[in-house]
């Protein structure tokens, strides 16, 4: 069941990181697990963080596609809508070494139009100026100047992406410091977690500034 646009809304007031945080304390997952590694970057760290639903698709672009065709375009932008918005499209680069852009400025606007804030992938993208105007979020392992042979391999299915298992439906929150997956059924209880996480860190930052500073008072704090 989709959460509500509002409480998704609300999720973009806060960091990556303290999303995370907020993740631990329901102790659902291993503490190492459900987030991307440091290889997807977000390329405009300035833009607030993006909340939305995967839809994930895989793709190559160092070779023409082989008969007989794959999917096309216009199958994948009608998959697209069946996902509930805002919507992330997860992208899989299949080549050993990304060569060929999927994304750049008419794709952006075109993934735009149909509800999407964005993109993660482990290839590259590209027209930085035109995607960035936009306020289209991209997350992504690199930047590239061509599209290549770029080609829709298949799409809706498991993506691997930043070293962790996307499914199409999944909720993702990125910013400047990356991206994680959220639990769905957590979210009606992350401002609660929030609240927890930022008063005990405020105990052991108030416990750091005071003085004369004392390490008991600290160690007191801390545990």
């Amino acid at each position: 069941m989709p959460v509500s646009r509002v409480a998704l809304d609300r999720l973009k007031a806060y960091s990556t990181p303290t999303i995370c945080n907020a993740i631990e304390e329901f102790a659902v997952r291993p503490r190492h697990l459900g987030f991307m590694g440091p290889e997807v970057r977000c390329v405009f760290p300035e833009l607030e963080p993006m909340v939305g639903y995967a839809v994930t698709l895989r793709i190559r672009a160092a070779a023409q596609p082989v008969p007989p065709p794959g999917p096309s375009r216009l199958e994948f932008w009608e998959f697209v809508r069946t996902l509930p918005e805002p919507r992330v499209v997860v992208v899989q680069d299949l080549d050993p070494t990304p060569v060929g852009a999927y994304w750049g400025e008419v794709q952006a606007n075109v993934h735009r139009a149909l509800g999407c804030v964005g993109t993660v992938t482990n290839g590259g993208v590209r027209d930085l100026d035109e995607v960035r105007a936009l306020g289209f979020h991209c997350f992504a392992a690199c930047l590239l100047v061509s599209h290549a042979h770029v080609h829709i391999v298949d799409f809706g299915g498991p993506v691997r992406v930043g070293g962790i298992m996307v499914r199409s439906g999944d909720l993702l929150h990125g910013d400047k410091h990356g991206v994680t997956t959220i639990p769905a059924d957590l979210v009606p209880r992350m401002e609660e977690a929030v609240q927890r996480v930022a008063e005990r860190e405020a105990r052991i930052i108030g416990a750091c500034h005071a003085r004369p500073f004392e390490l008991e008072a600290l160690k007191a704090v801390y545990g």
